[in-house]
């Protein structure tokens, strides 16, 4: 999965989860920069996989409500196939790993007794 497809899949989950999450939390959340968070943010909205709302919060200030589209929905759905994929690739990988300094460290005990 390429880095911005990571983050894409990370904003359409943090989005469907909070609506009214800001550029600013979604930044700090996905570790990057505000500027680079607006980026990756509007890529979606110009895909049209994400629309945006305004809504008036508590204390009467303006602020935006993000929303998947039908296909940021499907998007987001692929793009949950391939991570899980990914991560399952990775995890079978670290399996084998495991097991492989396992058995070098049995077999250094074995040598050192």
């Amino acid at each position: 999965m390429k880095l911005n497809e990571s983050a894409h899949f990370r904003i359409l989950r943090l989005i469907e989860e909070r609506p009214e999450i800001s550029q600013r939390e979604l930044a700090r959340i996905l570790g990057v920069s505000l500027g680079k968070s607006h980026y990756l943010l509007k890529a979606l909205l110009d895909k049209g996989l994400v629309k945006m709302d305004n809504f008036r919060r508590h204390n009467n200030k303006l602020a935006y409500a993000y929303m998947l589209t039908p296909p940021g929905i499907a998007a987001k759905l692929s793009l949950t196939k391939q991570f899980l994929n990914h991560k399952e690739a990775e995890y079978l990988a670290l399996q084998g790993e495991i097991a492989q300094l396992r058995r070098e460290l049995e077999a250094n005990v074995q040598e050192d007794a």
